[in-house]
């Protein structure tokens, strides 16, 4: 299985190595960015240029989740392998942290002066790498959001 996101403000889930269109999620305004699976794979991710993040359930075959707090397009999106905490890096040279659970954005990681471009949950840890268009790479502990 893979998942794909396009300008067509779509996400695509497809089988492999037929390429049959499994399920389509809808509800972004603007183009997909980024997407990835829940370490447990019942839910899906993803970033849009419509400044939010959201949050699929595959089970139920739609969104029951849109996370909103970014000023500009968010770039990309991550899951902690844990499953509780998702990751967003946006053009508001921001990257956050959310909390799945109780639906809110736990920490604003600030320090980029320029679009952040990528953001990576480094596995099984807390460590958070991000890539910016100010050329710079960060490595930041997610629970006390300072750069290492």
């Amino acid at each position: 299985i893979a998942v794909t996101g396009s300008d067509d403000h779509l996400w695509k889930m497809w089988a492999l190595p037929d390429g049959n269109i499994l399920m389509t999620g809808e509800g972004h305004t603007d183009w997909l960015s980024g997407c990835c699976f829940r370490p447990s794979g019942t839910q899906l991710v993803t970033s849009s240029g419509d400044t939010t993040v959201r949050i699929w359930d595959l089970s139920r075959r739609g969104c029951i989740l849109t996370l909103k707090g970014h000023a500009r397009a968010v770039q990309d999106c991550s899951w902690h392998s844990h499953g509780d905490f998702v990751a967003s890096a946006s053009m508001d040279s921001t990257s956050k942290i959310w909390d799945v659970n109780s639906e809110r954005c736990r920490y604003t990681l600030r320090g980029h002066k320029d679009s952040v471009n990528s953001i990576e949950f480094l596995p099984f840890s807390s460590t958070v790498l991000t890539s910016s268009a100010d050329k710079t790479l960060s490595l930041w502990d997610s629970r006390t959001v300072s750069r290492l």
